[in-house]
């Protein structure tokens, strides 16, 4: 790719009502940042974004957004305004960005207003390109609302990233959020609200930039990184009770179990139902024909470290025949024995209230944990009355609100809800279909949507319509296995069980090593979690995020990066033979020289800045480690997403001479609000390697949170190293051998969890 700057011309919808043209002024600053000319204001935010607005009378806007919620983040230093042409033009130059706009007080458009910045890293110049065309020849893509009957590939939305190094986000004419949490209309006089990420060649900067407006993305609950089951079948007492029974008996792990509709009562006599079907889609009243004691059924659930979502259809609000019907007529001033329904009105502040203590109030009371959003009704209902806000993001704040109680994490599931929305994590992508081309568009999606911030989708495994064959679906398992995560979820059809264990020899085989992969994997996949957290870049992330300047990065959308460690290329093709081998082309980015990429399998070496074609039987798939440093895994267990591990499994892979990497071990309680408070713990984990000396160290446990394990047994797995010689664990000697896989395994004893481990040994 060639080195350019680029001079970019916004071009801005709202922005072509007329405006009185007045004398060029000075520009204004308030304390140097916003700078104000007239009706038009700047704040620059961080040095890489810019806010743009327009107010007539110059009345603009300092409320927040569902987009834009911190408004107090903006420069104090750093930056320089200066007046050119006579003041007819402005500059303002924050040291990664130069803009120069015309002092017409007209709004933003193409011919006043431009950026001047660097790509490639050597002086260039772009013309500058209409809004439109930029979108569709340079984005990298974003995410979507919902796969809903998706069968294939479909556009996306766009994200962050652009291939010219900016993106231009408008947020005119949105909701304010007032400060008793509610929403109202802004002026009709804010004609223009706009955000301009220019980044150049620093493809993390935009998301840093994110969570400075939008704010950091918050910490998930961790079991909802684990395991789900998911089906929508009218589930009853044996059903559960030979479910949970069968993951344990086969050697599966499991974390949730989730509860299509049938959990509640169908028998709705009013509303408007969903896609020609009962009446019955809304529903809050458990169905005890199926389920006799829902609270002795959560209980058990939960003493076997389970935890339980329920989905809600919202739409037909709360009729006569529920069980909260009554609570909830009186509470809004109505006589009960009316028997009328209100019309579900999302907009109405008293209704939304009512609505969620009144239908939730029994399942709080036992247990539920968190509830799963299955709104599917804007084609009805296509805004929150009084708004232009869709459903989805509205619902999404307010249901997420409901679940931080008790000193938990808010807890939501539900599909996408656009700019903002990472607030309210995680997501699901909705009723796609079972075949190959969807399985490929899923892994496209789930990097491209971190470029909008939709972090973590937990998808449909093995598609929720349609018949899945063994091999797709246990490649969609390996899939799971490296996203974030794991739930099989599909419709109530005779042949659409997706028990792993009943899908025959082969493909079970392979979904049991997916399934205790995921299990393994959990300490690094939490601690990805807070990575993304802390950082906001994506969880599972385009290759062009980390290498923004190698062509080679981009268009790369059947792999990506899982954290900072991990490369996974899921197979989403068919394979030939026996055991169904199936190919995948991966690049393996630059690094240091010596270092390499490492097959997590089988340990074999890949170079950087190369491209190999990866066959794998069904009982793996291209998934490697970057060398030179310390994955941290666990043992298998039947519950990883609520274990607090006392064993870590730290598996090294050789890295470059003169190198020094250190990753962190993350850990806290998994569900409350306790690590805003610092109550969290930290492990360095170190790889150094110098005068063909390796050093490895998992320094002492920093900080402590609620039943974090006073002592840790460690097991250090020695992968695609040659000779290891002279090796001492802790200053002491230790004789080491290979086992038949050919790594190097040193066991070290339970042990103060804050006392440092250090390893060390000579190489060939």
């Amino acid at each position: 790719m060639k080195a350019r700057i680029f001079v970019i011309s916004l071009f801005a919808a709202a922005a072509t009502a007329a405006a009185a043209v007045e004398p060029a002024m000075p520009p204004r600053t308030e304390g140097g940042n916003p700078v104000v000319c007239g009706n038009k204001r700047i704040t620059l935010v961080t040095p890489t974004l810019i806010r743009l607005e327009y107010a007539e009378n110059g009345r603009f806007l300092d409320a927040p957004t569902m987009f834009a919620v911190n408004r107090d983040s903006m420069m104090r230093e750093g930056f320089s305004v200066t007046e050119l042409d006579g003041g007819r033009r402005v500059e303002i130059n924050t040291g990664k960005v130069r803009m120069v706009f015309n002092n017409d007080n007209l709004p933003f458009g193409q011919g006043n207003t431009e950026f001047h910045f660097t790509r490639m890293g050597k002086p260039a110049k772009a013309t500058a390109r209409n809004l439109h065309s930029k979108t569709k020849r340079m984005n990298l893509g974003g995410s979507i609302a919902t796969l809903d009957g998706v069968a294939g590939e479909v556009p996306l939305d766009d994200g962050l990233l652009s291939v010219d190094g900016w993106h231009h986000l408008i947020d005119t004419g949105t909701e304010i959020l007032t400060p008793d949490g509610w929403f109202a209309r802004r002026p009709d006089s804010h004609v223009q609200d706009q955000y301009c990420f220019i980044y150049g060649d620093d493809f993390h900067a935009p998301f840093a930039d994110l969570g400075v407006i939008s704010g950091h993305v918050p910490m998930t609950r961790k079991y909802m990184h684990g395991i789900w089951y998911s089906r929508w079948y009218p589930y009853d007492d044996n059903y559960i009770r030979e479910l949970t029974e069968g993951f344990s008996e086969h050697g599966f792990p499991l974390d949730v179990l989730s509860m299509d509709m049938d959990w509640h009562t169908l028998d709705a006599e009013v509303g408007v139902g969903h896609n020609n079907t009962a009446l019955g889609w809304t529903g809050h009243t458990w169905n005890r024909k199926l389920i006799s004691d829902p609270a002795a059924t959560i209980a058990a659930l939960h003493a076997d470290s389970i935890y339980v979502c329920v989905n809600e259809h919202p739409h037909d609000g709360i009729r006569p025949h529920e069980y909260c019907y009554e609570a909830f007529m009186k509470a809004m001033g109505e006589d009960p024995a009316s028997g009328k329904t209100l019309l579900f009105d999302a907009g109405d502040r008293r209704y939304m209230r009512n609505y969620i203590a009144e239908s939730r109030r029994e399942n709080h009371a036992i247990g539920v944990d968190f509830w799963w959003l299955d709104w599917q009704q804007d084609y009805l209902y296509p805004y929150v009355r009084g708004s232009h806000m869709r459903h989805v993001p509205w619902l999404n704040r307010l249901y997420y609100a409901d679940t931080e109680r008790d000193g938990l994490r808010g807890a939501g599931y539900s599909r996408w809800g656009g700019w903002g929305d990472h607030r309210h994590p995680i997501n699901f992508s909705g009723d796609a279909r079972s075949n190959w081309d969807v399985l490929t568009f899923e892994v496209k999606l789930t990097q491209t949507s971190g470029n909008a911030g939709c972090y973590y989708w937990a998808h449909d495994i093995g598609g929720f319509a349609g018949e899945t064959q063994p091999e797709l679906l246990a490649r969609w398992s390996q899939f799971g296995a490296v996203s974030a995560a794991l739930r099989t979820h599909a419709h109530r059809g005779p042949k659409a069980d997706r028990r792993p264990w009943i899908w025959g020899e082969k493909a079970s085989r392979s979904m049991l090593n997916s399934y205790r992969l995921r299990s393994e994997l959990m300490p690094y996949i939490y601690s990805a979690v807070r990575r993304t957290h802390e950082s906001m870049l994506p969880f599972t992330r385009c290759m062009a995020v980390d290498w923004p300047t190698d062509s080679m990065a981009f268009g790369r959308y059947g792999q990506y990066m899982l954290g900072d460690i991990l490369l996974a290329a899921p197979v989403t093709s068919p394979g030939t033979g026996a055991d169904f081998e199936a190919s995948k082309e991966v690049w393996f980015p630059p690094c240091a020289d010596g270092e390499g990429w490492y097959d997590f399998f089988t340990d074999e070496r890949h170079a950087g800045a190369s491209v190999a074609c990866v066959t794998k039987d069904l009982y793996s798939f291209p998934l490697f480690v970057r060398g030179g440093r310390v994955l941290p895994m666990q043992p298998f267990t039947q519950r990883p997403g609520s274990h607090n591990p006392e064993h870590l499994v730290l598996r090294v892979y050789p890295g470059a001479e003169g190198c020094d990497n250190t990753d962190r071990l993350y850990e806290d309680d998994g569900v409350s609000v306790k690590y805003l408070k610092g109550e969290y713990a930290v492990t360095p984990l170190r790889y150094s390697q110098r005068d063909g000396k390796v050093t490895i160290t998992a320094g002492g446990l920093e900080g402590n949170y609620s039943g974090c394990p006073s002592r840790r047994a460690y097991t250090v797995e020695l992968a695609g190293f040659g000779t290891v010689k002279k090796m001492k664990v802790n200053g002491k000697s230790k004789t080491v051998s290979r086992d038949a896989d050919g790594r190097i395994r040193v066991e070290i004893p339970r042990r103060k969890i804050t006392e440092p481990l250090k390893i060390e040994f000579h190489l060939q």
